[in-house]
């Protein structure tokens, strides 16, 4: 339950509602009570106080919110404060960027770059298998310690490429899988650990530089691997990459805590701020782990919000893989150019991509933070996300020049990371305790797109003579899945532990 002091004069809670003149003169009773006698606060929960509230028969959130040490702050809108401390405001931009939060995400953001540094052929295949199992050890596990196992052994596959590819094929084969099973973790590990690091209002522009990594890891492998081949050979990258990987492994175990409560550098103000908010935000249980290994994959599945993400998901991955796999393709049948000697196509459309993703992280929780709901800043930025590459695809479809392409091409990749503050913050929204396994499962489903449409488009082309009408499909499919998403997701909590006993109860109530 969100007991958030926003702007609004009405607080709800699951008994009815609280006025902030009501509210105020609460704390103001609980204050006397506690000043005319020498009983703790946990005294007075067995006892009325003033204005006939008994504390016994309200919720858990006002019981909390009267036997804490609260105040109210019209400037960051959030309770749990401590008088003796620095009043919590909403951190500026030097604050924020300079934080310990913000570090654990630039490794994250490291970690997604060398992620998409090196992915070639036979990646997908290991991809594919490996999302859920890692995502439910994440939700298991905590994302630090999946996050530096799945490093090491992607980067153990990038270092040892060089001795696979001159023992075998098969031997290549198989270190290009393993690289997709070890990097299949991820994305569910980064999930997991802004969950625990960040606010609600600041999750969308932890996501943005976490995936800012994860674009730029494009440009990276496009624009170093020729220079470390005319350096190293031909194997140069592969033993750079990986060594480098082990080299963040260490600094990832030494450096950071899973939350963080058990960080060393973290400063009392910001745990005061990151947990305060968190709690009151977004309530996260304390518990690591969930009661079970293996997650409720009928409970899950059987949920409306988990296919909005799921689709979401799927067509993130269908777009972004036939914009890596087929534009250049594209360019030199339509245009002769050749967009892999072109150096905007190594580093443009990525870099764009990473800067407009960071601003609509920003954007997205600066609408939260103003009062617009979860649910509604999560469908303005999926919708962005979909509807403005949609758009974009048809205007490329129709461009007459290559540079006119070329910039229809920028804008539709630019405009795909608002996805990242809809679907991908989504995930921590609908289910905490199981934003791992959530992540696992729409991963899958987008791999399982990515494969398709990348095959997919070369039988179409084949089959109609032309790519223009791929583009033109995967538009209505952009516009189709937006449409989805608006009608399904949700930015609240969904129940996916009811038991089976809360089932026929309700089947019962309302029969």
């Amino acid at each position: 339950m969100n007991i958030a002091f926003s702007l609004n004069p009405v607080l709800r809670f699951p008994h009815g509602q609280l006025s902030e003149s009501r509210l105020c003169n609460l704390q103001s009773s609980r204050s006397r009570v506690l000043e005319s006698s020498n009983r703790t606060p946990s005294d007075i929960v067995a006892s009325p106080i003033s204005h006939g509230i008994h504390l016994r028969s309200h919720s858990r959130e006002l019981r909390t919110l009267l036997l804490s040490p609260a105040r109210v702050s019209s400037n960051n809108s959030q309770f749990g404060s401590f008088p003796d401390e620095r009043e919590q405001q909403t951190p500026n931009f030097t604050e924020f960027i300079t934080s310990a939060r913000v570090k654990v995400v630039a490794m994250l953001g490291l970690a997604l770059a060398l992620c998409n540094a090196d992915r070639v052929s036979a990646f997908l295949w290991g991809y594919l298998v490996s999302p859920i199992a890692g995502g439910t050890l994440v939700d298991y596990y905590g994302g630090k310690a999946v996050m530096a196992v799945g490093v090491a052994l992607w980067s153990l596959a990038t270092f040892l490429t060089p001795w696979a590819a001159e023992t075998s094929l098969w031997a290549l084969l198989a270190m290009r899988v393993m690289l997709g099973i070890a990097e299949g973790v991820a994305l569910p590990c980064m999930n997991n650990m802004i969950a625990r690091w960040f606010p609600q209002t600041e999750r969308a522009r932890a996501v943005g530089i976490a995936m800012a990594g994860f674009q730029l890891g494009s440009a990276i492998g496009l624009t170093l691997s020729p220079i470390l081949m005319s350096q190293g050979g031909i194997f140069g990258p592969f033993i750079i990459f990986g060594l480098f990987g082990f080299l963040w492994v260490l600094v990832w175990l030494s450096a950071t805590s899973s939350t963080p409560d058990r960080s060393q550098q973290i400063s009392k103000y910001e745990l005061d701020y990151i947990l305060n908010n968190r709690r009151s935000s977004f309530p996260v249980d304390n518990k690591s782990r969930t009661a079970k290994m293996i997650p409720p994959f009928r409970r899950l599945l059987s949920k409306m919000p988990t296919w909005s993400l799921i689709v979401a998901n799927a067509m993130h991955s269908w777009g972004f893989f036939i914009i890596l796999s087929w534009m250049p393709i594209y360019f030199n049948s339509v245009y002769n150019i050749d967009l892999r000697q072109a150096s905007w196509f190594s580093a443009a459309p990525w870099i764009v991509m990473a800067v407009m993703g960071y601003f609509a992280g920003l954007w997205s929780d600066m609408l939260i933070r103003g009062g617009t709901t979860v649910s509604l800043t999560r469908k303005i930025m999926q919708s962005i996300g979909f509807v403005g590459p949609g758009i974009a695809l048809v205007g490329l479809t129709a461009a007459k020049s290559p540079w006119i392409g070329s910039a229809w091409l920028t804008i539709a990749v630019g405009l795909k990371s608002f996805s990242h503050s809809g679907f991908l913050v989504n995930l921590q929204e609908i289910a905490p305790h199981y934003s791992g396994v959530l992540h696992g499962i729409s991963n899958t489903a987008g791999t399982f797109a990515a494969i398709l449409g990348t095959v997919g488009a070369g039988y179409f082309v084949e089959l109609m003579g032309s790519f223009r009408g791929f583009l033109l499909l995967t538009s209505l499919l952009y516009f189709l899945s937006a449409l989805f998403y608006i009608v399904f997701s949700t930015g609240e909590r969904v129940n996916f532990d009811e038991t089976v006993h809360e089932i026929v109860h309700l089947r019962d109530r309302f029969a």
